[in-house]
C-alpha cells in the first residue's frame, strides 16, 4: 500500500489541532499506520530549532531558513522512511506555512522560499492538505482562552491577516492538493467536510 502524505495548515488559531488526533483515529480505524508529526520540529533537531523560532528575536530570512533546516531533518528522519514504509503521515503544517508566514506575514519575497523549497523536496508535496480558515477575530479569540502566545502568536492584526491571505492565494494555485476547511463551525460539522473531503482520495 502506498503512503500518503497529508499536511493541516491554518493561522494560530484556525483549530487545525483539535482534528489531529481525529484524523489518525480515520486511517487507524481503515487498518492504515499512521504517523502524526508536526513542523517545526518531528525531530530531535527539530524540536531544538523549534524552541530556537518561537521564542528567540530574528531576521526574517534566518527564521525561513531554520524553518527549511528543520524541515529537511524531518523529511530525512521521519516523512520519506513512513512514506516508504506505506504509512499515512500527518503533519501539523508543512511548507506551505512557509510561504505564509515568512512571505506573507514577514513580507519575504516567494522567490527565496521557492528556491529553498526546491532545493529541500523538490518534487514533493503533501497529497493533501487541509486549510482550516477562520478570520483573524476568531483566530486570536482562542488563542487568548490558550496557553502563553509564543513570538509568532503575539504579532499583532495585521500580519494575521497577511498570513491568513497568503493562505488563500496558496490555495488558490493549488486546488487539487489545498482544500480549504471553514474552521469556524463546531467539530462535527468540520469532520463531516473533512470525511467528504477523504472520500473523494484516490
Amino acid at each position: 500500500m502506498r503512503g500518503l502524505f497529508i499536511s493541516l495548515e491554518g493561522v494560530d488559531g484556525a483549530g487545525k489541532s483539535s482534528h489531529i488526533g481525529w484524523l489518525a483515529e480515520h486511517f487507524r480505524n481503515r487498518g492504515r499506520t499512521v504517523r502524526l508529526t508536526r513542523e517545526p520540529g518531528g525531530t530531535a533537531v527539530g524540536e531544538r530549532l523549534r524552541e530556537i523560532v518561537l521564542h528567540e528575536p530574528m531576521h526574517p530570512e534566518t527564521e525561513a531558513l531554520i524553518m527549511f533546516a528543520a524541515r529537511r531533518e524531518h523529511l530525512e528522519q521521519v516523512i520519506l522512511p513512513a512514506l516508504a514504509r506505506g504509512e499515512v503521515v500527518i503533519s501539523d503544517r508543512f511548507t506551505d506555512a512557509s510561504f505564509a508566514y515568512q512571505c506573507g506575514g514577514r513580507g519575504l519575497p516567494e522567490a527565496r522560499l521557492e528556491a529553498l523549497e526546491r532545493w529541500v523536496h523538490e518534487g514533493l508535496q503533501p497529497d493533501l492538505t487541509l486549510l482550516f480558515d477562520v478570520p483573524d477575530t476568531v483566530a486570536r479569540a482562542r488563542l487568548a482562552a490558550a496557553r502563553d502566545p509564543d513570538r509568532f502568536e503575539r504579532e499583532g492584526q495585521a500580519f494575521f491577516e497577511r498570513v491568513r491571505a497568503a493562505y488563500l492565494r496558496r490555495a488558490e494555485r493549488h486546488p487539487g492538493r489545498i482544500r480549504v476547511i471553514d474552521g469556524t463551525r463546531n467539530h462535527a460539522a468540520v469532520r463531516v467536510e473533512i470525511e467528504a473531503v477523504l472520500a473523494s482520495l484516490p
